[in-house]
C-alpha cells in the first residue's frame, strides 16, 4: 500500500471514530431538551424519566472499563463495529419504542453499546498514529468532544421543535440511523485492527457486583418518592454498602489472583488520586441534577418551547468552550490547581445568582436575564472540565494511566447517574405530587430554587476535595502493592 493511501485511510479512520465520538456525546444531552415531548406523548411518570436519561448513565459507566479490555483482547476494531451497530440499532428501538417501559430498556441497552464502541476511540487513534501527531490529533479530537457534548440540547430542541413528519421526539434517536450505518460500514473498510501485547482479563464477577450495588441504591432513590418512600426502598439503599464492601474483599482477591481487578485498588494509595475521584463523583452529581431540572423549570415550569429552551443555553455552551481552551492552554501551566478551584467557586457563584434570580423574578423571568447567571456557570464550568483528568492522574504512575483513565470517566458517569436519581428529592421532593395546572409555574420554580441549593453545595464540596489535588503535576514513582501490568491507557 503506497504512503499517500496509507495516510488517506487514517485520516479517513479519524473521522469515522470522531463522528462516533460525537454522536454519543451529543445522545447523552440530546435526550433532556425533549422530556417534555416524551412525557406527553408516552405518558411517563417524572421517575421513568429519570431512567429514561440517568439509565443510559449508569449502563455506560457500568461497562465502560470492560468494553476497553474487551477491545484490547479482541481487537479495537472489532469491538467498535460491534458498539456502533449495537448503538444504531439501539437508536432505532428507542425512535420506535411505544411507552416508557421500552424507551428506558432501549436506552439502557444504547447505554451498553456505547460502552463498547467509545473506549475503543482513543486507541485506535493511539494505533493508527505514530507519537509525533497524536498532539495534533487529540487536539482535533477534544474539539469534536467539546462540539458534541455543547451542542446536544440545540439538536435536540431543533429536531424536537420541527415535529419531522409529525414524530415529535422521536428524530433525536432516529438521527442516529444514518450516521450510524455508515460509520459502520466505513470502519470495516478503513479502520486497521489492533490489540494489546499484554491485555489485562476481563472481571465479570466484579462487574456484577458493581452493578447490583449501584442498582439497589439508585433504583430506591429514583423511584421512591413515587412510590411514598417504602420500606424496601431504604433497606435496598442500606443493603447496597455492604454490596459494595463485598465488591472490595472480591478485588483484592482478584488483584492477587492475576493482577486483572475491575478496579485497581492500589491507586487509592496516591492520595490526590483518591481525592481525584471524589471530586469526579461529585462533579457528576451537580451536573446530573442541575441539567435535568433546568430542562423541566423552562419547559414545564415556565412553558418554553423545546428551541426557546435549547437556544438559552447557548452562552452557557460558549462559555464553557471559551473558559476551557484558556484553562488548558494558558491558565493551568501558570496557576495550578487554584484554576479548578476558581472554576468550582466560579460555577457556585453561577448558580446562587441564577436562583437569585429566579426566586426574585418567578416565572416572569426572561431568557436575557438568564444570560449572567449562565455564563459565569459556564466560564467556571470550562474551568474544571478541561484540565480535571490531568490534574487527577498527576501523581498516578504512568504504567497504571490505563485503568486510573478508565476509572475516572466510570466515576464521572456514576455520579451523573447518582445525580438524575437525587433528582427525586432535590427537585421533586420541594413539590407537592399533585400541581394543579395554574400552579405548575410557581411550583416548579420554586422547586428549580431548591435543587440549585443542592447543586451549589456540592460545588463547594468539590472545592474543598480540590485542595487534596496537587498544585503542579510532577514525576512520579511506582504505586506499591500494585500488580497490574503496564498497558496503553483507555479513555473514555
Amino acid at each position: 500500500m503506497g504512503t499517500a493511501q496509507a495516510d488517506r485511510r487514517r485520516w479517513i479512520a479519524l473521522t469515522i471514530v470522531m463522528v462516533a465520538s460525537f454522536m454519543d456525546l451529543v445522545d447523552v444531552t440530546i435526550v433532556n431538551i425533549a422530556i417534555p415531548s416524551i412525557r406527553e406523548d408516552t405518558g411517563a411518570s417524572f421517575s421513568a424519566v429519570q431512567w429514561v436519561t440517568g439509565g443510559y448513565a449508569l449502563a455506560f459507566a457500568i461497562g465502560l472499563i470492560t468494553g476497553g479490555r474487551l477491545g484490547d483482547i479482541h481487537g479495537r476494531k472489532r469491538l467498535f463495529l460491534i458498539g456502533i451497530g449495537g448503538f444504531t440499532v439501539a437508536s432505532a428501538l428507542c425512535g420506535l419504542a411505544t411507552g416508557p417501559e421500552m424507551l428506558i430498556a432501549t436506552r439502557l441497552l444504547q447505554g451498553g453499546t456505547a460502552a463498547l464502541m467509545v473506549p475503543q476511540v482513543l486507541s485506535i487513534i493511539h494505533a493508527t498514529f505514530p507519537a509525533e501527531e497524536r498532539g495534533k490529533v487529540f487536539g482535533l479530537f477534544g474539539a469534536v468532544v467539546g462540539l458534541g457534548a455543547v451542542s446536544g440540547p440545540l439538536i435536540g430542541a431543533l429536531l424536537t421543535e420541527w415535529d419531522l413528519f409529525g414524530l415529535a421526539w422521536r428524530p433525536i434517536f432516529l438521527i442516529n440511523l444514518p450516521v450510524g450505518i455508515a460509520g459502520l460500514l466505513l470502519g470495516r473498510r478503513f479502520i486497521d485492527e489492533s490489540k494489546a501485547d499484554q491485555a489485562l482479563k476481563l472481571d465479570l464477577v466484579g462487574v456484577a457486583l458493581a452493578s447490583l450495588g449501584l442498582l439497589m441504591l439508585i433504583y430506591p432513590l429514583t423511584h421512591g418518592r413515587e412510590a411514598g418512600w417504602p420500606l424496601w426502598g431504604h433497606l435496598s439503599m442500606a443493603g447496597s454498602l455492604p454490596v459494595f464492601a463485598l465488591f472490595v474483599a472480591y478485588e483484592k482477591v482478584k488483584t492477587r489472583r492475576d493482577g486483572s481487578p475491575l478496579v485497581e485498588l492500589a491507586l487509592f494509595r496516591v492520595k490526590s488520586f483518591a481525592a481525584g475521584i471524589c471530586v469526579q463523583l461529585a462533579f457528576g452529581v451537580a451536573i446530573g441534577i442541575y441539567f435535568l431540572v433546568w430542562t423541566l423549570y423552562l419547559q414545564m415550569g415556565l412553558g418554553w418551547s423545546a428551541l426557546k429552551a435549547g437556544a438559552t443555553g447557548i452562552p452557557f455552551s460558549i462559555a464553557v468552550s471559551v473558559a476551557a481552551g484558556l484553562s488548558v492552554q494558558k491558565l493551568v501551566p501558570r496557576f495550578g490547581r487554584k484554576v479548578l478551584q476558581t472554576g468550582a467557586l466560579v460555577m457556585a457563584v453561577g448558580v446562587l445568582v441564577y436562583l437569585w434570580e429566579a426566586d426574585r423574578y418567578g416565572t416572569a423571568i426572561t431568557a436575557w436575564q438568564m444570560v449572567l447567571p449562565l455564563v459565569v456557570m459556564g466560564l467556571g464550568m470550562g474551568l474544571i472540565v478541561a484540565p480535571i483528568t490531568d490534574a487527577v492522574l498527576a501523581e498516578v504512575p504512568r504504567e497504571h494511566a490505563g485503568s486510573a483513565s478508565g476509572l475516572i470517566n466510570t466515576v464521572q458517569q456514576v455520579g451523573n447517574a447518582l445525580g438524575l436519581g437525587l433528582v427525586s428529592v432535590a427537585f421533586f421532593g420541594a413539590m407537592d405530587d399533585v400541581v394543579a395546572p395554574e400552579a405548575a409555574g410557581a411550583a416548579f420554580s420554586g422547586a428549580f430554587v431548591h435543587a440549585m441549593w443542592w447543586v451549589a453545595g456540592v460545588l463547594f464540596a468539590v472545592f474543598l476535595l480540590m485542595f487534596a489535588l496537587p498544585k503542579r503535576r510532577k514525576a512520579v514513582g511506582p504505586v506499591a502493592g500494585s500488580t497490574a501490568e503496564e498497558r496503553e491507557p483507555v479513555l473514555a
